[in-house]
């Protein structure tokens, strides 16, 4: 896989860095958004596009991979990581950068982003290619923290005794709270269980393997905490989140690629959206759940498409 051709750090208001690098020769800009959050990049995103086609910018969200300071690090630093500072991230990156417009592609998580992304910027979007759909609303965050104990009984309630939950608290709340306590076992303990849960409801994808992220004990915390933080607060949409503004993107062409046995976001999500999006296009994946080699295939030819 080729490497980069250029990389850097962004500097941003409250010491945040922001690393990016780019990827391709082509005339067709574009930008991928990781999932997570937290997940930060690597080489995997390379496999999307062709660099023949298609310049490329992929940059480690807020508090992960190289950007600084990591939510392992610095948990203060969380007051300044939201989805509006992500998008003002992005758009400081591509006036760095001197582009006019681009392809937005993203994962699960990425998905969020970048709908969240076009929804303030339409005139910036060539197009969205999107994959294990989620908008991170306050629906999918009880579905995926809670309703899912209807399929996996046992181990949510592993989960929810290692949560601990307060009277009235949510078990999402309560392992947030300890993700983000002083006590490094116990936000260790948070992070080892979260691990565990994550790596349950995705088991039911044919592809299913799981995700040896879990084990590193720093990644494992990072990714843990920014999970937890964006989930604890249901994205920083508001409300009615991405839906709400989803005629902003009307005019905006997108394809939607998801697979049908996907549990950690269902398949209502991109159904929804399809329907209140005019200009979208949905891809169901009968045998595949929450992202796979079909979905990076299919969205490969998605950006192919949209960039010529």
């Amino acid at each position: 896989m080729s490497t980069p051709l250029a990389h850097g750090h962004l500097e941003r208001s409250h010491g945040v860095r922001i690393y990016w690098e780019q990827f391709g020769r082509g005339a067709v800009p574009a930008v991928f958004l990781h999932g997570g959050p937290g997940s930060g990049i690597t080489s995997f995103y390379r496999s999307f596009f062709d660099p023949a086609i298609n310049s490329v910018v992929a940059f480690d969200q807020r508090g992960c991979g190289r950007s600084t300071p990591s939510a392992v690090d610095d948990p203060p630093s969380l007051a300044h990581n939201n989805t509006q500072a992500l998008i003002d991230d992005i758009e400081a990156l591509r006036e760095h950068l001197g582009i006019e417009q681009w392809i937005v592609a993203g994962l699960s998580w990425g998905s969020t982003l970048g709908l969240a992304y076009a929804e303030v910027h339409p005139e910036r979007v060539i197009g969205l290619a999107l994959g294990a759909v989620t908008t991170t609303s306050r629906s999918e965050v009880e579905w995926i923290t809670q309703d899912l104990r209807r399929v996996f009984p046992d181990e949510w309630s592993q989960l929810a005794r290692a949560a601990a939950p307060r009277s009235s608290e949510r078990v999402v709340d309560a392992l947030y709270r300890a993700v983000t306590s002083a006590d490094s076992e116990e936000r260790d303990r948070a992070a080892i269980a979260w691990g565990r849960w994550e790596n349950t409801h995705g088991s039911l994808d044919p592809n299913f393997s799981p995700d040896t992220r879990w084990n590193d004990p720093r990644k494992r915390l990072e990714l843990a905490t920014l999970v937890l933080h964006y989930w604890s607060h249901h994205g920083f949409l508001g409300e009615a989140g991405i839906l709400e503004n989803i005629a902003r993107i009307a005019m905006v062409p997108g394809v939607m690629v998801h697979g049908r046995r996907d549990l950690s976001s269902s398949m209502s999500v991109p159904f929804d959206l399809h329907q209140a999006w005019t200009a979208s296009r949905l891809v169901q994946v009968p045998d595949e759940g929450h992202g796979g080699p079909q979905t990076v295939r299919l969205l490969r030819e998605a950006i192919r498409t949209m960039s010529t």
